[in-house]
């Protein structure tokens, strides 16, 4: 009898996703499923709901988004999923609107001494395939910059102001005034991740208070820049009220770049189906949007590839980006850094 070989398993593509909000967690959803080695590197410079308040009550990172992106990530049972997402009520005093995942992220990362070594631990409990890694260890200020010289701290502060936002930094929430300045550091193995990655994706999310908050990071800058994977930008479908007005997809990849202090995204993906004038007419005051326009010739001086794709879908709550096709795009672009 001949004794064969058992087949070689094909290595899992490496990907590093950086950002927040939303859509992230979809994003690695699929990412997940196309069977790629996932990382994400989750902004922690939120201050609004739930996260915000647990940040400043017992001193540790937002973990709103980390609690998403672990259960995007996670192999365990529906039942318990909704266990660790499920929010207190209205009429529960102090703890309405926190969500229990929140709470427990928060406690084990006390419990334990630092939010990495929760993350860890959390992850093993959650069959978590992949890894969730907070952008810098510490909580962030957020510190947005506009062109009449203001300066205002706090996400929620910044996007609210009416000027259109300049540039951003941050700095760490707990820095002693009496003492010499820290800068923000980049969390541990968030530097490996990105460079040691097939393909880095920025986004998709906020511009301003979800992507740019992780570059204003200077290690995570650097690796991004430095890093011999491809960088892929994905390009938001609408504009955002108090972020990018009047902004076109060129603009978001040319304020993504001066942030970086290079050309470094390599590829930009972009919606190029428009979105219904009834959606659009049907939008509250408050949510009023506008599809991001096309800006061709901005786009070519910012010397990336542009792949455009119907990424378009429409839910009642808003327009996002087709899951399915999100990732296959992505796929494709690694399958043409292979050749």
């Amino acid at each position: 009898m001949i004794n064969q070989k058992p087949p070689i398993k094909k290595r899992r593509p490496k990907v590093t996703v950086i950002g927040g909000g939303t859509g992230l967690p979809i994003l690695l959803e699929g990412l997940k499923a196309a069977d790629c080695e996932v990382t994400a590197i989750v902004t922690v410079a939120d201050d609004g709901g739930s996260s915000g308040s647990l940040r400043n009550a017992v001193n540790t990172i937002p973990p709103g988004d980390i609690r998403n992106c672990l259960i995007a990530l996670s192999d365990m049972k529906d039942i318990y999923k909704d266990f660790f997402q499920y929010r207190f009520g209205n009429e529960d005093k102090e703890f309405s609107g926190h969500a229990i995942g929140n709470l427990i992220i928060a406690a084990i990362a006390e419990m334990r001494g630092d939010v990495f070594s929760a993350l860890r631990l959390l992850s093993y409990m959650m069959e978590v395939d992949g890894k969730v890694l907070p952008a810098c260890e510490e909580p962030l200020i957020l510190q947005g910059h506009f062109a009449d010289g203001t300066m205002i701290e706090g996400e929620t502060a910044v996007v609210s102001h009416p000027d259109q936002i300049q540039h951003v930094t941050v700095r760490l929430a707990n820095e002693d005034p009496t003492g010499p300045v820290r800068q923000p550091q980049a969390g541990r193995e968030v530097v490996s991740a990105i460079m040691q990655a097939d393909t880095v994706i920025l986004g998709p999310g906020s511009l301003f208070s979800s992507i740019l908050p992780n570059v204003a990071i200077e290690d995570i800058r650097k690796a991004i820049v430095d890093t011999p994977a491809k960088v892929v930008y994905i390009c938001n479908i609408m504009t955002q009220l108090g972020e990018t007005e009047h902004f076109s997809d060129a603009d978001h990849v040319r304020v993504i770049n001066e942030h970086l202090g290079a050309k470094a995204i390599d590829t930009v993906l972009i919606n190029k189906t428009p979105v219904p004038y009834e959606f659009l007419e049907s939008a509250s005051e408050k949510d009023y949007l506008v599809q991001i326009t096309h800006d061709r010739k901005g786009l070519a001086e910012q010397a990336a590839q542009v792949i455009g794709c119907d990424f378009l879908n429409i839910e009642k709550s808003g327009v996002y980006h087709n899951q399915d096709k999100l990732v296959d795009s992505i796929m494709d672009v690694m399958k043409d850094t292979e050749k």
